[in-house]
């Protein structure tokens, strides 16, 4: 059944895994939503279920177009698919709009048409009184006829929801345990406002029924609003699915995670240069564990993922196990893999017209020596940039001492064959032997002479992908300046 055109009183039945992602569109995925998502996704696959897409766009304020499109982006990089969707709560009024009129016409919900300033005035006698606020329900008590010569006149008002007084709401949460709400705490929730609008804790009631959601795995933040959801489910005759409330993501100084801690758009990790596999890894074991495993490719998270293996409290972001994380899978990734990836970053830096043969091999050579692909990037942009000579670096490897050495290295490098590293150790070998000197003393200034720079990768990989001729050039240019 296609829930953008169900009817809206159904009953759930007894259905595989049915798990969703419902971001609001007001700013980009972050960090935790991140983490919300790829679990319902492990989930969802792990028990052969579906994975739906649900942007909660109702706040038309503050969602954006751009926030959408960085969402389903982010989503995309991760590599986290899903099966349905993406389906928009703005496109889906008339639905919610047929709920609330059955709810009225059930008399589970009623017309309310206080002002703000009324209601304010109200609050404010509450806290004077040191009483919690609930709305009296003085627009429930109206009479009938007053109700519909009002609506007639359209009058201002919203909808509110006829709250239960009796009684508890229990909600048996699969990380939390059981948590149990009295009734008589909640208000008389507001379901549509005074523009025809449906509220958040409606819509997302409505469209978790219609699409059959088993499973509510979302971030604690949320447990609040669970038990005014829970009314709801009731009151449309419906099943009420499981619930998971995952706890929050913590900074190192154990506070909420936010942008003071680094960067917590998924798409500036991509833009910092962590790969998709890494991050998915690291969100992964933030409250989830199996034995003491940390690496996990996708199909073993699928294999092993269950929420017994959750934990309730909070975790702590690392930025030190992510990037030995993503240094890791640098390292096993292929150089074809990560040739193309590195050319963007090249490419960010104004390097263009990169020799894709020249790109793999130094990709190949430096993959041990970067945590991030920014910094193999800029590790590597000396094989395809010809920047000036540091001065400093020349001035300390390139002199009377060093010049014999550096000109029998010129002499021997003429004569051979290819630059194989073998090749390559084999030169600095026999020169090494003539001068009687460690390999620092030789392949020291000769690295210095080719790149003129003081941090590059090192002599043996400089000479193997500039090749022979480049690496003589560069080299002999300070020796014939001597």
């Amino acid at each position: 059944m296609n829930p953008q055109n169900a009817p809206v009183h159904i009953q759930t039945t007894t259905a595989p895994v049915v798990v969703l992602f419902a971001p609001s569109p007001t700013g980009y995925l972050h960090i935790g939503g991140a983490r919300t998502a790829l679990y319902n996704y492990l989930f969802a696959k792990k028990h052969g279920g579906k994975f739906i897409l649900r942007i909660e766009d109702t706040d038309l304020e503050r969602s954006t177009e751009q926030s959408i499109q960085a969402i389903i982006d982010g989503l995309n990089w991760l590599g986290l698919r899903w099966d349905e969707g993406p389906y928009f709560q703005t496109k889906r009024f008339d639905l919610y709009k047929q709920a609330i009129d059955a709810l009225v016409k059930e008399k589970k919900a009623y017309p309310c048409f206080c002002s703000q300033e009324a209601l304010e005035s109200k609050r404010e006698q509450a806290q004077t009184n040191k009483i919690k606020y609930r709305y009296d329900r003085t627009c429930l008590h109206l009479d009938p006829e007053a109700i519909t010569q009002r609506l007639a006149n359209k009058e201002p008002h919203v909808i509110r929801f006829l709250s239960s007084d009796e009684g508890s709401i229990e909600i048996n949460d699969i990380l939390k345990g059981t948590v149990t709400v009295a009734c008589k705490e909640m208000d008389d929730l507001i379901i549509q406002r005074t523009d025809g609008s449906p509220t958040y804790n409606f819509t997302v009631v409505v469209d978790d029924v219609l699409m059959g959601i088993t499973h509510v795995i979302r971030g604690d933040d949320h447990l609040n609003n669970t038990p005014r959801q829970i009314q709801l489910y009731r009151a449309m005759g419906c099943d009420v699915p499981l619930f998971a409330h995952l706890p929050m993501i913590l900074g190192d100084d154990k506070k909420r995670l936010s942008k003071r801690h680094g960067a917590t758009s998924v798409m500036a990790y991509k833009e910092m240069g962590y790969l998709p596999d890494a991050l998915i890894n690291y969100l992964v074991r933030l409250g989830w564990g199996h034995g003491d495993e940390e690496i996990f490719c996708r199909e073993s998270m699928i294999e092993c993922f269950s929420f017994e293996s959750c934990c309730s409290s909070a975790s702590v972001f690392n930025m030190e196990k992510l990037n030995w994380l993503n240094g890791h899978y640098i390292r096993k990734s292929s150089p074809d893999t990560l040739a193309p990836l590195i050319k963007e970053f090249l490419a960010s830096d104004g390097i263009h017209n990169i020799d894709d043969t020249q790109l793999i091999k130094a990709v190949r050579l430096n993959l041990e020596k970067a945590k991030t692909l920014k910094e193999l990037a800029d590790y590597i942009k000396i094989y395809f940039t010809n920047p000036p000579p540091d001065p400093e670096v020349i001035k300390n490897n390139i002199n009377e001492t060093t010049l014999p050495v550096i000109k029998r290295i010129c002499e021997e490098l003429v004569q051979m064959s290819d630059t194989e590293h073998d090749t390559i150790h084999a030169v600095f070998n026999k020169v090494m032997t003539e001068f009687n000197l460690k390999l620092g003393k030789v392949a020291g200034p000769v690295r210095a002479a080719i790149s003129g720079q003081k941090v590059s990768p090192g002599a043996f990989d400089l000479i193997q992908v500039f090749g022979k001729e480049e690496s003589l050039k560069r080299i002999q240019r300070h020796v014939q300046a001597k």
